[in-house]
């Protein structure tokens, strides 16, 4: 009886502990001036729901950027610093976003990062060589979940 109670409480309480750890690494990335190749992906890779569950930290970040770089959705080493257009691809590829005519003949960083710019994912001041930072990361995340329908057409 006291392990049916106990599996119980630790089910309803295992969100809440995701969460707070979840928070966080969310901390840390707001803070950070340069996201890593790994970085980007976990939070990428996570946000479109393709990591397992209870992976996390530099765990989660390598389980991510194995992912990643076995479909080809990256090519920077995993500690470099990752590029906006790179951030694009890797986003467009993790979300399976289909993009316009260029991008579906041409699935490129560079057409990724054009056709996030176009679709205004990507906004303000940029270039496709600039390195992307925390706070920047997550807004393209966000507008990700904000412009893409759910059969994964940019609207």
């Amino acid at each position: 009886m006291n392990n049916k109670i106990l599996t119980i409480v630790l089910f309803l309480l295992f969100p809440i502990m995701i969460f707070a750890q979840t928070a966080a690494e969310v901390d840390v990335l707001l803070e950070t001036d340069e996201v890593s190749a790994a970085v980007a992906a976990y939070f990428a890779l996570g946000s479109a729901g393709l990591l397992p569950l209870g992976f996390s930290g530099a765990e989660g970040q390598a389980v991510a950027y194995d992912t990643a770089l076995s479909n080809g959705w990256i090519k920077a080493a995993a500690n470099d610093s990752i590029t906006m257009q790179e951030t694009a691809f890797l986003i467009m590829k993790a979300f399976d976003l289909k993009g316009g005519v260029i991008y579906k003949f041409f699935p490129s960083p560079r057409y990724a990062y054009r056709e996030m710019i176009y679709h205004r994912i990507i906004q303000g001041r940029s270039y496709s060589n600039m390195k992307v930072s925390g706070i920047e990361l997550l807004r393209i995340i966000d507008r990700t979940f904000n412009y893409s329908g759910s059969d994964g057409e940019l609207e």
